[in-house]
């Protein structure tokens, strides 16, 4: 692995020239401070090393990665993080990924190179995630949001993904319903969605009734009516939807209504997240609850412990039902979707 002296070997300059590159960008010449940088780049020397090998002052910033803002989940979740971390002294940087892996492995490195102190991320896959897997190599504190790892290296919170969704589905298997779908974004890329759609299976399972296959849409958090027509119009239509988040049940049930279907009169949908938005609309949206705000100071605390020299932890939260008017019984549907 490389060191300090290499960088500066490879970029011309001392060795405390290159210290002070990492450690004061300011004071450096641009022209030397970009040759130490893009020697460090050549060496896959991360900058924010240098904090803990010369034991420099902390930043008090913590990076925050989350897929995008469009789904109000993580700008819910950002805000709390925000008020947590600054009653214990620390400011946050956020950064987005809209779901792709390879801008997940820039954004981490944008940060480190800030030298924050640690890492909140919520990636696409944490189960087969080569930054994860750097940053435990270079001992870099992270803790993980929303995602449920297997590897004991990760520190983690979340609630329970696969018993989140069995409870939506039991909800809607208790209001009789029996043909039940789950909608998802593409392909199921989402470690959270895949832990969900097995949740979704288990309790159809546990009732001897037959699982469907994921609707996939084309977006995380945006339905298209075209991806479900055909099965909303074919002889084993369902009576009920469970979706893989709240906005995109949300979108879905604005894409039902605008072609002519009525919610919840043919079809109870239900999603997964429990944010705010859900309860001002109409019909008001029946949800999965997490609770964001413990969740938030939980993993503020998690990687505050981490920086201070604790071994990752994972917790996991319990999450719960909130009734809506997008569901009814399936008794009290207006035309049955099994005629």
């Amino acid at each position: 692995m490389s060191d300090l002296k290499e960088v500066a070997r490879l970029a011309g300059v001392s060795r405390a020239t290159a210290a002070r590159a990492f450690a004061s960008p300011d004071v450096v010449r641009p022209a030397t401070r970009d040759q130490v940088f893009e020697a460090a780049r050549q060496l896959g020397f991360r900058p924010n090393r240098l904090g803990r090998q010369l034991r420099l002052q902390t930043t008090n910033l913590i990076g925050v990665i989350v897929p995008n803002l469009l789904n109000p989940v993580f700008a819910e979740q950002f805000q709390a993080m925000e008020r947590a971390a600054r009653l214990k002294g620390y400011n946050l940087l956020l950064a987005t990924t809209d779901y792709s892996s390879e801008r997940e492995s820039a954004v981490v490195e944008e940060l480190l190179r800030q030298r924050v102190d640690g890492l909140v991320l919520t990636v696409t896959d944490a189960e087969s995630n080569r930054v994860l897997q750097s940053l435990v190599k270079e001992d870099t504190p992270f803790v993980l949001a929303y995602h449920q790892p297997g590897n004991p290296d990760y520190s983690a919170v979340s609630v329970d993904n696969r018993a989140g969704m069995a409870l939506a589905t039991r909800y809607l298997l208790d209001s009789g319903h029996r043909r039940i779908g789950m909608v998802a974004g593409p392909a199921l890329q989402s470690d959270r969605a895949r832990l969900r759609y097995a949740g979704y299976c288990e309790a159809m399972v546990e009732r001897g009734l037959d699982s469907l296959p994921v609707i996939e849409m084309p977006a995380h958090t945006q339905a298209d009516f075209a991806a479900i027509e055909s099965l909303l119009r074919g002889p084993h239509r369902p009576s009920a939807l469970v979706c893989s988040n709240d906005l995109l049940a949300i979108s879905l049930i604005a894409e039902l209504r605008r072609n002519g279907w009525s919610v919840p009169g043919q079809l109870s949908v239900i999603g997964f997240d429990g944010i705010a938005l859900g309860a001002q609309m109409h019909p008001t949206l029946c949800s999965v609850v997490q609770p964001i705000a413990a969740l938030a100071s939980t993993v503020i605390d998690q990687l505050l412990a981490q920086i201070a020299g604790a071994a990752p932890i994972s917790h996991c939260l319990p999450c719960h039902i909130r009734p809506g008017e997008s569901t009814q019984p399936y008794e009290e549907m207006l035309h049955d979707p099994l005629q």
